[in-house]
């Protein structure tokens, strides 16, 4: 009987981490980490600094693109405010990867791992203020290979000194 048991048990620990490996960690939008750079930090006025927004997107997951080929998936889209006198200069999204997914019946048009969004930021030669907060407003919808999430809504905040 105690053989019995030590054996059950030894089985049982051996058999517990295979259990926890081959559970697949569930996946959503929330996964997604996005953050927000200037370049340089500290710019004289008059002059331009270039902000850039990058979303990680793990392996397994894919975001819609600026431009979706499908009108019932929502378009990544940033949103920008500045201060009063700051200019946002147009918008560059990343180019998108065509895949081909369980859930779609043609191809799809995704950015996957590093996705990189730019922009210009322009301080007017008369700008009052000694430093800026730039708002980033960027809306995705994320997706597996087997269905897309509800849309989501991030905002990442950009500091700007002002010599």
């Amino acid at each position: 009987m105690i053989k019995i048991n030590r054996i059950l048990s030894l089985a049982l620990i051996l058999l517990m981490p295979a259990a926890f490996y081959s559970t697949p960690v569930p996946q959503s939008s929330s996964d997604i980490h996005v953050s927000g750079s200037l370049a340089p930090d500290k710019v004289k006025k008059g002059r331009v600094a270039r902000a850039t927004v990058v979303m990680d997107i793990p392996s397994g997951l894919h975001v819609q693109s600026s431009k979706p080929l499908d009108k019932f998936l929502v378009a990544t889209k940033l949103d920008v405010e500045t201060p009063s006198g700051m200019k946002v200069g147009p918008i560059s999204y990343p180019r998108a990867v065509m895949r081909k997914l369980k859930f779609s019946k043609g191809m799809v048009a995704v950015y996957e791992g590093k996705a990189m969004i730019r922009f210009n930021v322009t301080v007017p030669a008369g700008y009052s203020g000694g430093s800026g907060d730039i708002k980033g407003k960027l809306r995705f919808q994320a997706c597996n290979d087997d269905a897309c999430f509800p849309p989501l809504t991030r905002e990442v905040k950009m500091w700007l000194n002002v010599e």
